[in-house]
């Protein structure tokens, strides 16, 4: 038997990278703007800002993803309102499929944003430095990092492929037939509903059998859900999205620290910040000095 192989196509090369980021601004950030011979893509995690590319500004809300190529020059400022939460990465790219994205804003699904969560996470491991450091000009990589290196060129050149081909195909025009659920994905349907209702009750006290009781679902069945989507026991998970929620409340500066933690249904002040230093490893007047002082620094 003879067999002949066929080589992989490559319609995308991303070649070096020059920043992944992962930022937590005050919703009084502004960047006066810059522009560089590569690409960089700005996508929003949370909250909404305001960007510029050349002579034009555009709103991005929650999932929304802009693109400027090589030599635009851009800005970006949060709205003075809702503090932002934004995924920055900038590459050099020659290929033409490329060509697609310039002067594109669109919007990421579910995949695509699982591809940028994958991204953040692996690049702890990739690069020496904070991911939220905007003044990071210099990648270095860390000893051992060259497998989480490699997942994030495999993953980002994955996202812009999946982001094209989701725009480009005819078939993305047609209604699509509803496909069979299978247990991956109705696991994560009701993982994300539980989650959805956490959030709308983030105000309150919540134990796990009433979190049962209002979602119908048994207490083992709870269990084994949660570590399977977060690797995490319920409260647990619970008080990071508490904690979550406290940082947005402090970008917004629109409440001071007791009125957060009324609000996010602490018993006191003093446990709330307790709380805040367990989970994120500083005060909330250590991280809102840290932000406040990012927003504020000259890039």
């Amino acid at each position: 038997m003879n067999y002949q192989g066929v080589s992989f196509p490559k319609k995308i090369h991303i070649e070096k990278l020059y920043s992944l980021h992962y930022f937590e601004y005050m919703n009084s950030f502004s960047f006066d703007g810059e522009s560089h011979d590569f690409w960089e893509f700005i996508c929003v995690d949370k909250g909404e800002v305001v960007i510029g590319a050349e002579e034009k500004s555009y709103l991005l809300r929650r999932g929304d993803i802009a693109f400027h190529e090589p030599n635009e020059f851009h800005w970006v400022k949060a709205n003075g309102t809702i503090a932002p939460n934004l995924v920055v990465i900038s590459f050099s790219c020659g290929s033409e499929l490329m060509d697609f994205f310039r002067k594109k804003l669109l919007a990421v699904d579910d995949y695509e944003r699982s591809l940028l969560a994958k991204i953040t996470k692996e690049a702890g491991s990739f690069l020496e430095g904070r991911l939220d450091d905007p003044y990071q000009t210099v990648l270095e990589i860390q000893e051992n990092g060259e497998i989480s290196g490699q997942l994030i060129h495999l993953y980002l050149e994955e996202f812009l492929l999946h982001l094209y081909q989701r725009y480009t195909s005819a078939q993305s025009a047609q209604p699509k037939k509803p496909s069979k659920l299978t247990k991956e994905n109705t696991d994560n349907e009701q993982f994300k509903s539980i989650k959805n209702y956490m959030i709308s009750k983030i105000s309150t006290p919540l134990t796990i059998d009433q979190i049962c009781r209002d979602n119908s679902i048994g207490r083992t069945q709870l269990q084994k859900l949660f570590q399977k989507e977060v690797q995490l026991g319920i409260i647990e998970y619970f008080s990071f999205l508490k904690i979550d929620a406290a940082k947005q409340m402090l970008r917004n500066e629109q409440l001071n620290f007791t009125q957060i933690s009324e609000q996010l249904g602490y018993s006191s002040l003093h446990y709330f910040s307790r709380q805040f230093k367990k989970l994120s490893g500083m005060t909330p007047s250590e991280y809102a000095y840290s932000i406040r002082a990012r927003s504020e620094r000259n890039f």
